[in-house]
């Protein structure tokens, strides 16, 4: 049941998100710093070169004229100076056609595909907790499905349904498919699953130090990687939730759900679906505190995250970060997709609107 529980508290967090919470160019080829270092170059991967940026989110006065009241989190300062070694990221989220190739290979049964152990449900409940009802105890996952009245955004158990034989193969459950859709991120895939695909590769999820960096392709000091300014239905540059937030969507920006990995345009570093699209897995533990614990001298240097979880929403359940924001994104709902946004989710969790991408290290010295 902690997929289950984990995921509303998970959505629920995106509400609280908003009471504290120029696209550069598509080039043609990138800055010479980011050349290949190496002749044989990991397929489908861009090489960053080691840096240093400016972490996390502020409350600052662009902030204040944002329409919706949208601020940076708790949870997203200090703003802090972070030094990365280089590394290898992937130029986009890992697609179905991918993932195919992985579970073909190896016959891996994803977590949405496997009955939930009760024991392990268990203990991702609050202490006392009845046992989930038999309806819970069968392979299935979390979709999102529009009400069909009016709701308030108060309660995401409107908008999300348990649902079951939904799984990477059947992100909507019995019926759907990902035929026509395999060079669209996969998703319903948790973080063990998404971990099992890392080391078939011989990589990595990224740690949220990396997929933040990655992420603003050298942007500081602004709510998102183009500017302040939010996206506009007319020209939309992402793909997020057009419309009114959770009952209609417009589709200006042509797709309903996920889309190709390279739709949109690419940021800075020639890196797609960085902001919408998915939420991609990090490697990081969540702890609500984690960039209040890194004191001393600064920069940090290759911060690899806390050592455990803790969320006080739920003190008993382990939680992962994931970043990103999604097609299920919206104004005045969820700015998530902003570069410093932070989401926690329990590992075994798995929806419709969640994916990764990987990195490869090169010699890194952590320092945290």
């Amino acid at each position: 049941m902690s997929k289950f529980i984990s995921m509303v508290v998970c959505m629920s967090s995106l509400i609280v998100a908003e009471l504290y919470a120029q696209t550069p160019a598509c080039c043609e080829q990138m800055p010479s710093r980011f050349g290949a270092i190496e002749s044989t170059a990991p397929k489908g991967m861009i090489w960053l070169p080691g840096d240093t940026f400016t972490m996390g989110g502020e409350v600052a006065d662009f902030m204040k004229a944002w329409p919706y009241g949208a601020r940076s989190r708790p949870d997203e300062r200090p703003v802090h100076r972070v030094e990365l070694d280089g590394f290898w990221i992937s130029r986009t989220p890992v697609t179905n056609a991918e993932y195919m190739e992985f579970v073909e290979a190896t016959g891996y049964v994803t977590t949405a595909e496997k009955a939930p152990d009760l024991e392990e449900l268990m203990k991702g409940m609050p202490p006392g907790s009845p046992p989930p009802a038999a309806a819970f105890l069968v392979p299935a996952s979390m979709v999102f499905t529009a009400p069909e009245a009016e709701v308030s955004l108060q309660n995401v158990l409107q908008w999300w349904r348990w649902q079951e034989g939904a799984n990477w193969r059947e992100p909507e459950g019995p019926g759907s498919s990902i035929t026509n859709r395999m060079d669209h991120p996969v998703v319903q895939v948790s973080y063990y699953d998404a971990q099992a695909y890392a080391e078939w590769r011989g990589m990595s999820l990224p740690t949220e130090a990396q997929w933040e960096f990655a992420a603003r392709a050298g942007v500081e000091q602004a709510m998102f990687v183009w500017g302040n300014e939010p996206v506009k239905e007319e020209a939309p540059r992402i793909n997020i939730w057009q419309g009114d937030f959770p009952h209609r969507n417009t589709v200006a920006d042509g797709y309903e759900s996920t889309s190709p990995v390279t739709a949109f345009a690419p940021n800075g570093y020639g890196l797609y679906d960085m902001s919408g699209n998915v939420w991609e897995w990090v490697a990081d533990w969540y702890h609500v505190d984690a960039y209040a614990m890194r004191k001393g001298a600064e920069p940090v240097k290759n911060p690899q995250g806390p050592a455990a979880s803790f969320d006080p929403d739920e003190p008993y359940l382990g939680k992962r970060v994931i970043r990103g924001g999604s097609f299920l994104c919206n104004d005045s709902y969820c700015s998530g997709y902003r570069p410093a946004a932070r989401m926690k989710t329990s590992p075994d969790t798995s929806s419709n609107h969640t994916g990764f991408r990987l990195v490869k290290n090169v010699g890194i010295e952590a320092g945290e």
